[in-house]
C-alpha cells in the first residue's frame, strides 16, 4: 500500500513545500484528539506510508520512526478533553490543524488536509476526502497522530485501570461502556459526548 504523492507534485514541481495534516481521536468518548503535520522533501516516496487505520500497530510504529527521520519537519498537537468539552470536537480539531501550520518551522506554500477546511489559513488548502489514502504527506501525519495518541491511551490505561484504554483507545465499545457504568466517569472522559454526558453533572470535573 502506498498513498502516493500526486497532490504534492504541483508544489514540488515549482520547488515548493507542502504540509500534510491529519488527526486521530475525533470519535472516542475519552482521551485527547491528536493532530499532526508533516513536510517531506521534494520528490519523497515511500511504499509503506498509507492510511494509519489500514496498518498494523507494529508497522505504524516502524513508520513513525522513518517519518521522523525523513521528514523536513513535523509537528504534533495534543488537545486534551477539557479543551474538547469547552468547545466542540470539530472546532478544536480545525484549530489544532491551523496551529500545526502556524508552528511548522519549514517554509511551506500549501496545505493538504484530510477532509478539513481551514478558512483562516494564509496558504492554499486542498481538503481531500480520504486524504490519508491519497497523499503521502497526509498519510504520514495520520501515522504520527495515531501512534502518539495510542501511546497516550496506553499510559492512561495504567493511570485509570479497569477501562481497558489500551485496547479500545477510548472508543465507545461495549466493554468500555460496561466499564463506564461499573467504575463511573474518569477525568479523561469527554463529558459532552454520549453516553458520558448522561452520567455526569456539569460541575463534576470543573469544566
Amino acid at each position: 500500500m502506498e498513498a502516493g504523492n500526486s497532490f504534492e507534485l504541483p508544489y514540488w514541481e515549482k520547488g515548493q513545500f507542502v504540509i500534510g495534516l491529519d488527526e486521530a481521536g475525533r470519535g472516542p468518548i475519552a482521551g485527547p484528539v491528536v493532530v499532526a503535520g508533516v513536510v517531506f522533501p521534494i520528490g519523497y516516496t515511500h511504499e509503506g506510508i498509507y492510511d494509519s487505520k489500514k496498518l498494523s500497530e507494529k508497522k505504524r510504529n516502524e513508520l513513525f520512526e522513518v517519518i521522523k527521520k525523513d521528514a523536513l519537519a513535523y509537528v504534533i498537537r495534543i488537545v486534551d478533553r477539557k479543551e474538547i468539552d469547552a468547545s466542540n470536537i470539530y472546532k478544536v480539531t480545525q484549530e489544532a490543524m491551523q496551529s500545526c501550520v502556524d508552528m511548522i518551522y519549514t517554509q511551506i506554500h500549501g496545505v493538504l488536509s484530510d477532509a478539513m477546511p481551514l478558512p483562516n489559513c494564509k496558504y492554499p488548502v486542498d481538503s481531500l476526502v480520504k486524504g490519508d489514502q491519497l497523499s503521502i504527506s497526509i498519510a504520514a501525519a495520520s501515522i504520527c497522530a495515531k501512534v502518539t495518541r495510542d501511546k497516550i491511551m496506553q499510559e492512561y490505561d495504567r493511570v485509570y485501570p479497569g477501562y481497558d484504554f489500551s485496547s479500545h483507545k477510548g472508543y465507545g465499545t461495549k466493554k468500555h461502556i460496561e466499564a463506564l457504568h461499573t467504575l463511573g466517569v474518569s477525568p479523561i472522559h469527554r463529558t459532552t459526548f454520549e453516553p458520558v454526558k448522561s452520567m455526569v453533572t456539569p460541575t463534576l470535573f470543573d469544566l
